[in-house]
């Protein structure tokens, strides 16, 4: 009993019944019109459960009255794609009707048990009456005023929840429209996990190299050193900037495109910024690397970021050795710097994860780990098919 009543003092109680008693409305008046043929308004109205669009306009409107607020209803505000949503459309129609008839005799009878009464005590009551069979002395009816009004309130509550429960059932996604919001889904989430990468390789970078060139210029003492790393410093940080704030574009507008990502036709600024740093760089480039698909491009960009980084954040500025060759469909990435003492162990830090998943996202592998007194980074991203990506 308290359920019931705190479910009558709810908003989303009367706006369910208004939603049940909008049809009644026009259904009662063809009833006072045409009271031997009740059964064509239903004729009518379930044959337009077929048109796609029907759907929506039932859809929202059970969103709008039966889940008043709520953020996940279930309840699709979508057309109807196949024949299966357009029967469940029918059927829906079908069991709001049904219902409506309920609400409206659950409503309407109190008022006319009332009605009766006052005519009773007047003596102008039928000899024949719906349920009730001849005329009833004046203190039967009331009586029996008292007992629908009991049971209105636990009744409309009841029906509130069945159309509710109905609308989710019939009117809810299809199979297809639930596998459509999945995938748009694991999209975001693929998306929101590239531009965590992205804001770890772009701005990890700039701050390896800040970290770096302010340690080297306080232990060299002099002020020419000290004047170039600063430069490498604002030079590093202004492209950062850069990252930064085209990553914030991708996220304030979901549609931008990527063609504005760097690539590895880019690679000079890493280079240099490196070699700023006191790193000595050696890169050699072979093959026609501009040629290369834009998604393998940018991520291999990247992922060269990325190895950079960790070799001047593990080893220092130590002599770095690139390789960049486009050959056999295949872009080959190589960087090795000598080990530092300490050596990280394979596939510790999300940097080195990050770039496995980079390189297996494209269909390609990654091997990281120490060779031969070096730590070598060696990356083969396959280039068939990375147009369409």
């Amino acid at each position: 009993m308290v359920t019931v009543l705190r479910a009558l003092l709810r908003g989303a109680t009367y706006s369910r019944l208004l939603h049940l008693w909008v049809p009644w409305l026009p259904f009662s008046i063809w009833i006072f019109i045409y009271p031997d043929a009740p059964w064509v308004p239903a004729l009518v109205l379930l044959p337009l459960g077929l048109i796609p669009s029907v759907r929506r306009v039932e859809g929202v409107q059970a969103q709008l009255m039966l889940t008043p607020g709520e953020r996940e209803p279930g309840i699709s505000q979508k057309p109807s794609a196949t024949w299966q949503d357009r029967l469940r459309t029918v059927l829906w129609l079908a069991v709001r009707m049904m219902l409506m008839v309920v609400v409206g005799y659950v409503t309407v009878w109190p008022f006319f048990l009332a009605y009766l009464l006052g005519e009773s005590a007047m003596g102008h009551v039928p000899e024949e009456l719906p349920f009730l069979g001849g005329a009833q002395p004046h203190w039967a009816y009331a009586l029996l005023v008292p007992i629908p009004l009991l049971a209105a309130g636990p009744l409309m509550v009841g029906i509130g929840e069945l159309v509710t429960a109905a609308a989710r059932r019939l009117l809810g996604p299809s199979p297809a429209e639930r596998l459509a919001a999945l995938e748009a889904r694991t999209e975001q989430l693929l998306e929101r996990t590239r531009i965590a990468r992205e804001l770890h390789d772009s701005i990890g970078h700039a701050l390896t190299i800040a970290v770096v060139q302010a340690g080297a210029a306080r232990a060299a003492g002099d002020p020419a050193f000290t004047d170039r790393a600063l430069a490498a410093i604002e030079e590093t940080g202004r492209a950062a900037l850069e990252d930064l704030e085209r990553v914030l574009g991708v996220l304030r507008e979901a549609r931008k495109p990527v063609s504005s990502r760097p690539t590895l036709t880019d690679a000079d600024r890493l280079l240099e910024s490196a070699r700023a740093s006191g790193a000595k760089v050696d890169a050699e480039v072979t093959g026609p690397v501009d040629t290369v698909p834009g998604p393998v491009s940018r991520e291999g960009y990247r992922i060269l970021q990325e190895a950079l980084t960790n070799a001047l954040r593990h080893a220092g500025t130590v002599p770095v050795r690139i390789r960049i060759r486009v050959a056999d469909g295949t872009l080959f990435l190589e960087v090795r710097n000598p080990l530092p003492g300490d050596v990280p162990g394979p596939g510790r830090g999300s940097g080195l994860r990050g770039i496995r998943e980079r390189a297996a996202l494209l269909g390609g592998r990654a091997r990281t780990g120490p060779d031969g007194g070096d730590w070598a980074v060696r990356v083969e991203l396959p280039l068939a098919g990375a147009e369409m990506s």
